[in-house]
């Protein structure tokens, strides 16, 4: 049963915007009516997209749930759901409403990103956690949202809902969180494209192409990824034969991970590619990058800079060739960098997540 309460004013549904009411109420009726969950991969997006349809109190109305509820210093997850409201501006539910037992819906979706400038030094991507709850603005009748957000895992759910802040997905208050708004947005085209719902003609689309990763990957794809990667220097007859060795490892299922990682660390080797451990000076920099595009570079950097700290100052100079700096992804505490034209670094990264090749950007 659907009940939400609500008493607040700015109601978020601007006709422009995909995240709106009218958007996110199609997606609501779906879950509730026909699956409450849903996976699927989104280009662009690292990894599978979650999607979740929450109800209050059934949700955490579990030995782990309650137990969790009277951690956080609760005696019911009503109010813990207050404890939410109150974050969003939502009138909360007095004693009598609870008493009701009514259920409260909220819809959780979870997905990586690629990490802020400053997270690249400690993380690959970035986890983000969106929470949208139903409201009444100006009217009896549910006709609005309000968003809790969250880039941490939810190792204990009811004190990850209970971290969580209120965002204005207008008004970002970082670049982790605007890395986030960005990629939700294709999210929810992707949920939209993926449950053949119609957006209303007067949003402005994320893309005006199909957002859904096609996980059948072709000899074709490896060959773009190959071609791309290797910045175009590679001759036919070499790249098809490097192709088609990936393409194969894709393919042979006996393989175990490491085998599969040990040939990708070959092939990135045999071209223009620069093994590093992870700690490495400015000269080592200089000197191997200058290997990589066969001239001389040279970059400017503050004094006693090392390591991942030469990221932003190499990128700085190579963005003046239309060029940057990626790695494969070796699980190893090393890097294996190569040089890509910078505007195609987006559709490397589409094409590593549909070939299972894992790259990364700095």
């Amino acid at each position: 049963m659907k009940n939400f309460f609500a008493n607040i004013f700015n109601r978020n549904n601007d006709p422009q915007s995909i995240i709106s009411f009218d958007v996110i109420n199609p997606i609501y009726n779906y879950l509730y009516n026909e699956s409450n969950s849903l996976e699927f991969k989104v280009k662009g997006i690292p990894d599978s997209v979650f999607v979740n349809l929450y109800s209050i109190p059934y949700s955490l109305d579990h030995e782990v749930g309650r137990a969790e509820v009277k951690k956080s210093g609760f005696n019911n997850v009503y109010e813990v759901l207050n404890e939410l409201y109150k974050k969003l501006n939502i009138g909360t539910l007095t004693e009598e409403m609870i008493q009701e037992g009514l259920e409260y819906d909220f819809i959780h979706i979870h997905f990586y990103s690629q990490p802020s400038q400053e997270m690249k030094k400690h993380f690959n991507r970035v986890i983000n956690n969106f929470m949208i709850f139903f409201c009444c603005t100006n009217s009896l009748e549910i006709n609005d949202i309000r968003i809790l957000y969250s880039s941490s895992h939810f190792l204990d759910y009811t004190k990850g809902l209970l971290d969580s802040e209120f965002l204005d997905f207008n008004t970002p208050k970082n670049e982790t969180q605007e890395i986030g708004i960005k990629d939700f947005k294709l999210v929810l085209q992707g949920i939209c494209e993926y449950l053949n719902l119609e957006i209303p003609k007067t949003v402005e689309l994320p893309s005006s192409e199909s957002v859904l990763l096609d996980e059948n990957a072709t000899i074709e794809d490896f060959k773009e990824f190959v071609n791309l990667v290797s910045r175009g220097t590679i001759e036919e007859e070499a790249l098809n034969e490097y192709a088609e060795n990936l393409f194969e490892n894709f393919n042979d299922d006996t393989k175990e991970d490491y085998e599969s990682t040990e040939q990708h660390f070959a092939f990135f080797e045999s071209i223009d590619a620069w093994n590093s451990d992870w700690k490495f000076d400015p000269e080592d920099a200089e000197y191997f990058i200058s290997e990589m595009l066969g001239e001389d570079f040279k970059f400017d950097y503050p004094e006693e800079t090392y390591s991942h700290d030469l990221f932003p100052y190499i990128q700085s100079e190579l963005a003046k060739s239309n060029l940057e700096l990626l790695t494969y992804e070796t699980f190893g505490d090393n890097y294996l960098f190569f040089i890509a034209n910078k505007d195609e670094v987006e559709r490397i990264l589409e094409l590593s997540e549909l070939t299972k090749i894992e790259i990364n950007q700095l």
